[in-house]
């Protein structure tokens, strides 16, 4: 057999994220009809990971196995059949059993809010009607995370985990020259179930003053789950970026306008 990586992005706003399931629609399944259709036989996708429904991705891969090499037109050929929102990068043919989920050494995920009402940013960013946050007080307190490699208490299914321990690289804090918009970056080895959305909610009370640094990093240490771990919306996260040892990709930000506006200095790292 043959194995192929895939690399893909898409926009999530109509699935209910990447994992096939029975009763709602899946880029998973999206993709594996596709295939089906092509090669006449049933292809099964292996992903990097799952992500939450409504949340994209700039940058995903699966892999497949295949008994013929694939033709070099079948990029196009599939981005052809498959719909608008979801893109194949590329097709790459390995010389092993690499593993999209298990080789993956780094994820990096992108949350975005705007705080003025825009109808071209409703799906891909978060709307929070927020005054007065505090930029100083969310940057003090992501920066935390750095400190920590437990986070059970930002979990939202903890014990369906078999390790709750993920290795933070970095954690960055951006906001636009007029205040209007927020980006949350994080990297590291894995995150578990709502990790990021649960994060991101904590740190937009800290801005408001609902929650202080000390509470948040309480949890931190006593790994002690809150009475009530609200959701950041969906629409604003994004996994952005995948790394393995083995592939040196350009990442595609221009696939989505607001990821791309990095370039032009449109972000403003907050230190």
């Amino acid at each position: 057999m043959i194995r192929y990586f895939f690399h893909i992005a898409y926009k999530g706003t109509k699935y209910r994220g990447w994992q096939r399931q029975k009763t709602v629609l899946s880029i998973q399944e999206i993709i594996e009809d596709r295939l089906q259709q092509i090669f006449k036989l049933k292809i099964s996708c292996l992903g990097c990971g799952r992500t939450d429904a409504e949340v994209h991705a700039a940058q995903y891969f699966f892999h497949i196995d295949v008994k013929n090499e694939i033709p070099e037109n079948f990029k196009f050929v599939l981005n052809r059949s498959l719909p608008n929102d979801i893109l194949i990068h590329d097709v790459i043919k390995m010389d092993g059993e690499q593993h999209a989920q298990f080789d993956a050494i780094e994820r990096t995920y992108d949350y975005f809010i705007h705080i003025t009402k825009n109808p071209f940013l409703s799906d891909i960013s978060s709307y929070y009607l927020l005054e007065d946050l505090d930029f100083v007080l969310m940057k003090i307190a992501a920066s935390l995370l750095l400190k920590y490699t437990d986070f059970r208490a930002f979990c939202k299914t903890p014990d369906r985990h078999n390790s709750t321990i993920c290795n933070i690289k970095s954690v960055n804090l951006y906001k636009t020259e007029e205040g209007d918009k927020i980006r949350f970056q994080i990297t590291a080895n894995k995150f578990l179930k709502s990790m990021i959305r649960i994060i991101v909610n904590k740190l937009i009370d800290i801005g408001l003053g609902r929650l202080s640094i000390e509470e948040f990093e309480y949890y931190l240490k006593s790994k002690e789950t809150p009475k009530y771990n609200k959701l950041a919306h969906p629409q604003g996260l994004y996994l952005s970026k995948i790394t393995y040892p083995f592939l040196k990709l350009k990442q595609r930000t221009d696939t989505f306008p607001i990821l791309h506006s990095e370039i032009n200095n449109y972000w403003i790292k907050i230190d």
